[in-house]
């Protein structure tokens, strides 16, 4: 393998990697933790993400429980949680915060997969991106005489490989996540 795409062979991983945390956030119809990962609560003065300001549990496949570390932020977390509009219900049991997952509609489902793709499409960008760079750095390497024109070839069907192999890894875990919002 050649060096140039070496060394940007992890921003390849990355670009996987950052899509799976982006859509870990999107509902699939069942309580998950994940659910409220880009939650940040007003608290001491800060903004802090949900998780650091008290515990997350699931209490069953509909129900997520939030137990603040201190009750006085309490109302914080619930107001955090209706601003990030996540379509939960909210129940303020005076000393922690139940949120219900309402089932899903066909029409949720359907806006939730073109969710899905605008983030998987931001993916393939970022694979782009990534790609133009190691072509530059192997165009530029290649008219500084340091690898021949025959190199440059193989190089670049290496890098237009390992850039099939990361978007099909991209559509493969896309349409898992599909399968999970879509089944009732």
């Amino acid at each position: 393998m050649n060096q140039f795409l070496q060394a940007k062979k992890s921003d390849f991983q990355k670009a996987v990697e950052f899509f799976k945390k982006e859509i870990g956030s999107l509902r699939t119809g069942r309580a998950n933790p994940s659910l409220l990962d880009g939650v940040l609560v007003e608290a001491y003065g800060i903004k802090n993400p949900l998780a650091s300001v008290g515990s997350i549990s699931v209490t069953d496949g509909k129900s997520i429980l939030i137990s603040p570390w201190d009750k006085g932020v309490l109302k914080d977390i619930e107001k955090a949680i209706q601003e990030a509009n996540l379509g939960l219900g909210i129940v303020n049991e005076g000393d922690k915060i139940r949120l219900t997952v309402p089932a899903m509609t066909e029409e949720t489902r359907k806006e939730l997969v073109k969710k899905l793709n605008e983030k998987m499409e931001h993916g393939r960008v970022s694979i782009r991106q990534v790609r133009e760079v190691v072509k530059k750095s192997m165009e530029a390497a290649e008219t500084e005489g340091i690898i021949s024109e025959d190199d440059l070839e193989r190089f670049m069907d290496e890098l237009d490989a390992e850039v099939k192999k990361t978007n099909d890894e991209l559509k493969t875990v896309r349409d898992k996540k599909e399968v999970e919002i879509m089944t009732i």
